[in-house]
């Protein structure tokens, strides 16, 4: 049961080919979690890397709850471990170091009372590949306004 959505990557689908999607849980500490549930968090120019064999989600902001409450330490970009089970942290480690082959995240959402991450491994559009779609998608427009009038 899919819950409220706090933030898509919308940019991502369009740059990347997504051929496999995955759902992970992330470790958050509690301010973090505050300041998602009230829609604060970025997921732009953010990638899933892995790390001692661990994923990490990289460059999401999520900024303090309340700044003046805020640990003076908390870096709003920190690395943020993602929980995934150790068969699917084999799978996606070996597809990572083929070439080409990249996770990217897509959206967070609740599900059940907690926050999760969908991201997905993804290969590069080219530059041609985008251009073809974008035209391919303003002629079928044009059809159906043709159609409909």
């Amino acid at each position: 049961m899919l819950g409220q959505v706090y933030a898509e990557n919308r940019k991502a689908t369009y740059d990347y080919e997504i051929l496999e999607k995955f759902e992970a849980g992330l470790v958050l500490q509690g301010h973090e979690v505050k300041s998602i549930k009230t829609g604060h968090i970025t997921l732009t120019a953010s990638f899933v890397t892995m790390r001692d064999n661990e994923p990490y989600l990289v460059g999401a902001k999520v900024p303090a709850y309340q700044p003046k409450n805020a640990p003076a330490d908390y870096n709003p970009e920190q690395a943020r471990k993602l929980l995934l089970n150790k068969k699917e942290i084999d799978y996606l480690a070996g597809r990572t170091k083929e070439k080409g082959f990249t996770l990217i995240p897509l959206k967070v959402y609740e599900q059940h009372g907690r926050i999760k991450l969908e991201f997905g491994l993804a290969k590069g559009k080219k530059q041609h590949s985008k251009k073809e779609k974008i035209q391919k998608r303003n002629v079928e427009r044009d059809i159906q306004r043709e159609l409909g009038s």
